[in-house]
């Protein structure tokens, strides 16, 4: 399981707006397509699937399109979403097990229970397992991506940072507070040039956590 995002050089994935197209540049866009053709599966919030409206489909390097995941607890997602479209591609929308969805055709419909209103990072990837989906990219938005971080529930995360500095606009990654520095989260890592941008590539398999099987 992989995490991803780009950010600014302080950190920021959008502008106080909300505006983010494009933070990264050429190079960085073309990695996540290579991220992409890379999984079994790309999962999105529903927050990033109503804002962005994004494709999810591998288009800046050559390679297959995965299957389209997108995380929406309580079914708003619009069915004119462009990762509806029926092109081909396994397409699955995850709710809460209490939520009715009319989905068109071809769509699959994952309920999951949310005993605390969201649907927990574990249980998503323990139902995508059960469906034969392994290999997956986080792509965002920044909650989406924290929430899997902070349960353990990634192998990798790969930041990609602009040469730009926004000074206010929305973070990159929100985790639960810390009262000393020695409690910070430390991985390895490394560092790879794309272009002008600078690719950190973040080691969290030492603290990846188990995914145990669900009842759906």
């Amino acid at each position: 399981m992989v995490g991803q995002f780009g950010q600014s050089i302080d950190a920021r994935i959008a502008t106080t707006t909300g505006h983010s197209h494009y933070i990264n540049g050429a190079a960085g866009l073309a990695h996540l397509h290579r991220l992409r053709a890379l999984v079994d599966a790309v999962v999105v919030g529903i927050g990033t699937a109503v804002a962005d409206d994004p494709q999810l489909t591998v288009r800046h390097v050559a390679g297959p399109s995965p299957a389209r995941v997108v995380i929406d607890p309580s079914g708003r997602l619009p069915a004119t979403a462009r990762l509806l479209a029926a092109d081909g591609i396994r397409r699955i929308v995850m709710t809460r097990a209490e939520t009715q969805m009319r989905l068109p055709a071809g769509v699959e419909h994952v309920a999951l229970p949310s005993p605390r209103g969201q649907l927990a990072p574990d249980a998503i990837l323990a139902a995508l397992a059960e469906r034969g989906i392994r290999r997956i990219l986080i792509e965002g938005g920044a909650d989406t991506v924290s929430r899997f971080l902070a349960a353990g529930c990634l192998d990798r995360l790969h930041v990609v940072i602009a040469p730009i500095i926004l000074g206010a606009g929305r973070t990159s990654v929100s985790l639960p507070p810390i009262a000393r520095v020695e409690e910070a989260m430390r991985v390895p890592m490394r560092i790879h040039k794309l272009g002008e941008e600078v690719l950190l590539d973040c080691d969290l398999s030492a603290q990846r956590a188990a995914v145990a099987k669900i009842s759906t």
